[in-house]
This record gives structure tokens, sequence and C-alpha cells, in this order.
């Protein structure tokens, strides 16, 4: 561990966990974030707003939005729409959450980088990059073959990247430092989520993850953005509040 520090212009906040607070008030949510000490947020939601006005919003908050996450069926419907929504929004990055769950074996891996090599050049052409955020389920081994290394192998660097979520891959079996070591590069976000000592989420730095670890090979993995994610918060200002302590004041 050395003295680094997280930019304070890399801790954002992923809306997800801020779900049920946008619902109420989006933009009033966005500018108690930035009170908080936030810099940037990810997208994941747009509760009856436009991606302009949650743009105007941001902007008002003075926070940046860094990427949008958008579901794996854009790819094919209207995703010069969701690049241009991005674009809107002002990120640099769309994000596909997840694969549909019958395309979880080699072969629907196979077929999701095949997609995401063409949609990747695309979103390239838009002055985007493309991501794809991990759940545990996707580190599964099958005929001695990692699903999530299919990304990785047979998808161009420059046109995939990675959101990894920390709490999924350790949930996975995996650490997130030997694929920052492995993969140079390939991951500019993060989804920061801690892990409780039964399983499940916790606020960042409350959990078991030993976060400074993992972070003393983000340089390596091309990480920008520490995105502050919690499943379920019991509070999530409370959540929101803690986490951003933890990680603001995080030595690495």
């Amino acid at each position: 561990m050395t003295d680094r520090t997280i930019p304070a212009d890399g801790i954002g906040m992923h809306l997800y966990t801020m779900r049920d607070v946008l619902t109420e008030d989006y933009p009033g949510t966005l500018h108690r974030l930035a009170g908080i000490g936030y810099r940037t947020v990810g997208v994941s939601g747009r509760f009856g707003h436009s991606a302009a006005d949650i743009r105007r919003f941001a902007d008002d908050a003075g926070l940046r939005i860094v990427l949008e996450h958008v579901g794996y069926p854009r790819l094919t419907d209207d995703w010069d729409g969701a690049l241009d929504d991005v674009r809107t929004l002002g990120g640099q990055w769309i994000v596909v959450p997840s694969l549909p769950a019958e395309l979880r074996t080699p072969d629907g891996f196979r077929e999701a980088a095949a997609a995401f090599n063409k949609a990747g050049e695309t979103a390239r052409q838009a002055g985007l990059k493309l991501l794809f955020h991990n759940h545990g389920h996707d580190f599964d081994e099958v005929d001695g073959q990692v699903l999530f290394d299919i990304l990785l192998d047979e998808v161009e660097p420059d046109l995939l990247g990675f959101e990894l979520d920390l709490y999924w891959v350790v949930n996975g079996g995996k650490d997130p430092a030997d694929y920052f070591r492995g993969h140079p590069g390939r991951f500019p976000a993060l989804h920061v989520k801690d892990m409780a000592a039964d399983g499940s989420w916790e606020d960042v730095g409350a959990g078991t993850l030993d976060f400074p670890a993992m972070f003393a090979h983000a340089e390596s993995g091309g990480v920008e953005q520490w995105l502050v994610e919690h499943d379920a918060p019991a509070d999530p200002w409370v959540s929101a509040t803690t986490s951003y302590q933890a990680l603001a004041n995080m030595r690495y």
C-alpha cells in the first residue's frame, strides 16, 4: 500500500443505488449527491425523464454523467438512438449491464462477443466506448472456459471495455486484481460494491472486500471511475455518505 488516493473527480455514484429517491425527486437527488462530494454519476433508469432532462439536472447539480446502462436488446433495436442518448447525457461509455439468461453458455458468450464487436465499432464511430458490466455467474467455468474470459479474448480491446463490478467478481470466485494485471487498460470504470460477512451487500468500507489490494493494480487496469453501488441499501443516503467517505479517505 502507498499513499495514493482516488482522484476526487473519479469518485461517482451509480444511480441504481438511489432509484427509490430518484423516483420522487431526480434533480434534488443529484444536488444532494453533489453536496456529499460526488463528482460523477452513472445513469441507470430514466424514471420518465428524457436524456436531455437528465443532462440538465446533472449540469445544474455540477455533476458529470460518465455512462448509461442500456439493455442488451438495444444492440439490434435502435442502437444508433441509444448512442445518441448517451451523447446527449454527455457520457463517454455506453454499458450493457448483463446478457440474457439464454446466452450464459460458451456459445452464447461467443454470440455476444460477435455482437459486441459490431456494436463497439458503431459506438467508436459515434465517439463513445462500449462497456460490459459483469455479474457473478459470468465467471462460471464451462468445459474449462471461464465465460467472462470469452469476451476478453474475442472482442477487440478498442471495441469493448468493462465496467467491472468488484462485488460480483469476488462472488464469482475471482480476484479483480488478477484481471487488472492480466488485461491492462480494459477496465475504465468500476462498480465499488462491498460484501457483508454473510455474502450480502454492504456499504463501501463497511464490508469484507480488500479494496486497497484491488486498487493497487487499478492503474494497470486503466481505471478512471470508481462508481459506488449498493443493490439494496436500507437508507440510500446513509449508504451514499458512508461509501463516499470511505473512498475519499482510502489509501492504496
